[in-house]
């Protein structure tokens, strides 16, 4: 059989039709999905492939040079696979590597997952001119993987179901709006503050203030801490804003729902005042007292990774460790080696969110606060107004302003009350004292979540070599699900 007859062969026209009615149902149910008629112009683009060919869209293949064809059939290939894994990524599936501590033991630092998209739903693309396979940097270049414009407004496809209490879920960093690029590791607006409360020389005893008086501070102390990260490129970079779906990707536990009242008191989250249950791997620090160095084997027995030994005392006697109850009682049978475990004190925390109001809350310690609902309303005080400033004036874009003698204004207009457009989420790590999360930057809102982890695909230890154990055998395709 000559080429000429296998190519006739291969497009024999009714074969041609029957792709093309295939290919084109499937696309118009996925625009019915999404709800966006604009694909339609597409279709002719369809119609050209499989039946018209008025657009050469193979022109390469017939030149005389071969490596030509070589080069450009690799091109294809790559635009091909580009294309795939962009639409893939965004209405389907996605990898996401464990990177931190903060869910251990529940999950690990090296698990990767795949991450559904369409469990709650997938979000159209807020920023569609992207790289695939980057979140916010290309690689070597070291520059914006995505163009700025356009910017579409949120709005999520219908999805399998909607977050659930205690799901470990996937969403962009709330606090990442903001970021300067030399210290991206530490939160922007902790930066801000921290600096400004040194810098700031009004140093007033806080608790002797009145809340409007300490409203003032706190925005003395941004106002100085913001011009000193400014001023400072050397050390802190460019500061620049990052559109909601470009930010870092973070996973946490869902420990508080829409319209629920949080409130953690020894530790323990209660919802409208009952206790929610503790994953079963929880882990807390403890001060451990021994009478040697904890041998590297009975860490690695029992769990305990290289990091965390590294927390100690020079004699190696004193460590500071997150434990899971297991692991504490599997500790506390080595009589030979370990002398006293002793809960970690708790301590204020003067990070804790938010940055702006004065609270003797801790991490162990903390709350109330009420969790946004979408459609429902909260009245507004001057005492509660820092908890829900960031939802109204940055989550949902409006103007909030305090006058100096103490009404609160938005977007010009006095007012006493708010009603939410949008629905949030608490959302803390497993790993409770050692986990950057809701207690540190608050509220996750509806338009930030990515997905949910379905199954763990791959997991390396990092303290192990590959011929060391480094696989962890036994948690590939293990679902996280029942990871509870």
């Amino acid at each position: 059989m000559t080429t000429e007859s296998k190519e006739e062969k291969l497009l024999d026209p009714r074969k041609q039709w029957v792709k093309f009615v295939i290919a084109t149902l499937l696309y118009l149910l996925f625009l019915y999905w999404v709800g966006s008629w604009w694909g339609l112009l597409v279709v002719p683009f369809i119609f050209d492939a499989y039946i018209s060919k008025k657009i050469p869209w193979t022109w390469w293949k017939k030149s005389k040079n071969k490596n030509f064809v070589w080069i450009m059939g690799w091109v294809d290939a790559i635009v091909f696979a580009l294309v795939a894994v962009y639409f893939v990524n965004q209405f389907f599936f996605q990898n996401y590597v464990i990177p931190t501590s903060s869910l251990e033991k529940s999950l690990l630092v090296g698990d990767y997952l795949a991450v559904s998209k369409v469990s709650y739903g997938p979000r159209i693309p807020q920023t569609p001119l992207t790289m695939p396979l980057t979140q916010h940097t290309l690689p070597v270049l070291n520059c914006k993987s995505y163009l700025e414009w356009p910017q579409w407004e949120y709005r999520r496809v219908k999805g399998l179901g909607n977050v659930q209490l205690n799901d470990i879920v996937v969403f962009n960093y709330p606090s990442g709006d903001t970021v300067a690029l030399n210290a991206q590791n530490a939160d922007y607006y902790t930066l801000v503050y921290g600096y400004g409360a040194q810098l700031n020389p009004n140093k007033p005893v806080m608790d002797s203030l009145t809340t409007l008086q300490q409203r003032a501070v706190y925005a003395q102390n941004y106002a100085y801490g913001a011009r000193y990260i400014k001023q400072n490129p050397q050390q802190f970079g460019e500061v620049t804003a990052r559109p909601t779906d470009r930010r870092e990707n973070y996973v946490k536990r869902c420990v508080g729902l829409p319209g629920q009242t949080l409130q953690i008191k020894d530790r323990i989250i209660y919802l409208d005042g009952v206790a929610n249950k503790e994953p079963d791997n929880v882990q807390y620090n403890y001060l451990v007292t021994t009478n040697r160095p904890i041998p590297v084997e009975l860490a690695r027995q029992l769990g305990i990774s290289n990091e965390d030994l590294m927390n100690r005392n020079q004699q190696g006697t004193m460590y500071c460790l997150p434990l899971t109850e297991a692991t504490k009682q599997g500790l506390q049978a080595r009589k030979d080696i370990v002398r006293d475990i002793n809960p970690y004190p708790d301590e204020q925390m003067g990070d804790l969110y938010p940055l702006n109001m004065y609270k003797d809350w801790t991490c162990d310690n903390y709350g109330p606060v009420w969790i946004p609902k979408k459609g429902e309303s909260i009245r507004l005080t001057l005492e509660n107004l820092p908890i829900y400033e960031r939802p109204i004036a940055i989550y949902e874009g409006n103007r909030l302003e305090v006058t100096p003698q103490g009404k609160i204004l938005i977007n010009g207009v006095e007012t006493d009350t708010y009603t939410f457009r949008q629905d949030y989420y608490w959302m803390q790590g497993d790993n409770r004292h050692n986990s950057a999360d809701s207690r540190y930057w608050g509220f996750v809102p509806e338009d930030h979540i990515v997905g949910k982890p379905l199954f763990i695909w791959l997991s390396l230890d990092k303290d192990r070599s590959l011929f060391d154990g480094k696989i962890r055998w036994k948690r590939l395709f293990k679902w996280v699900e029942d990871i509870k």
